[in-house]
């Protein structure tokens, strides 16, 4: 699958999506979007790839929406779309969308500036880790509109109500640092160490630990983040631990820890996925 605004690498099991327009700051295109709803797909499919990391080509990760169309950039009409109020879909909530779906565990190594879609790109992701000289920034009210890629749901449940709305209100630039304190980001490193460190990262994923589990135990997390009771997640938790807990793979886990081996975990996301998955689909 060739891609031009973007590069798709596989190695050690872990997929590399590169923003690649490095001239624009790797600004963000409809070519961008639909390419990484093509790559993301790639990913999710493909059983040797066990976790997935984001970063940006040259100095950002990605400067937001590439304005370089001038004041009618975000006017989908005068882009010559045939959308209405009621059936447009804006870019980057499908791209949110696309990753909150997936079996893989998303990485997102900043290695530069993410304003704009460029941050809310990253919320739907798993773990952040920024460049210590990264800027990032909710820029949306600063350019006549709001936010978008689904971020009003995303950002208050990683940051709570009060730092996200101090970020999109005001719509102002803040450093990694920053970003850490309120925990956008789980770790920040020097820029050239972000790529490698998001790498070890997934490769510990890929190394160590249950493809069907992970890709469990992922929207576990993620779904119940909108349930309105402990029990809802009780019931699926059971259903879950009832399924895994016969499956080749606990009898592996279990069997690697009393024989002080590394485990050799045989069961595939494509395949594996127990009959009650997806379960938020019932």
């Amino acid at each position: 699958m060739s891609y031009e605004e973007i590069s798709y690498a596989v190695e050690d099991r872990v997929a590399t999506i590169t923003l690649d327009r490095p001239e624009r700051m790797n600004a963000f295109t409809a070519k961008m979007c639909g390419e990484l709803l093509r790559a993301f797909d790639q990913a999710d499919a493909d059983d040797e790839v066990r976790a997935v990391v984001v970063t940006g080509a040259g100095r950002a990760f990605c400067a937001g929406a590439d304005l370089g169309t001038g004041g009618d950039t975000f006017d989908s009409k005068a882009q010559g779309y045939q959308d209405t109020l009621d059936t447009h879909r804006d870019g980057g909530g499908l791209v949110s969308l696309k990753i909150y779906s997936m079996k893989k565990p998303v990485l997102a190594a900043i290695n530069g500036h993410a304003v704009g879609v460029g941050i809310t790109m990253t919320l739907p992701m798993d773990i952040r880790i920024a460049a210590e000289n990264a800027k990032m920034g909710f820029v949306f009210a600063r350019r006549g509109i709001v936010p978008e890629a689904a971020s009003s749901w995303f950002l208050p449940r990683l940051v709570g109500m009060e730092r996200a709305a101090e970020w999109v209100y005001t719509g102002r630039l803040f450093d990694a640092a920053e970003a850490h304190a309120a925990k956008l980001v789980s770790r920040v490193v020097p820029a050239e160490q972000v790529l490698p460190a998001a790498l070890a990262l997934a490769r510990e994923i890929a190394d160590n630990t249950s493809a069907v589990s992970v890709a469990l135990a992922r929207q576990l997390m993620w779904r119940m983040l909108g349930a309105a009771s402990p029990l809802d997640a009780h019931r699926v938790d059971s259903k879950s631990i009832f399924w895994m807990g016969r499956s080749p793979d606990a009898y592996e886990g279990v069997s690697a820890f009393l024989e002080k081996r590394p485990a050799k975990f045989s069961m595939r996301p494509s395949t594996d996925m127990p009959p009650f998955y997806p379960w938020w689909k019932e």
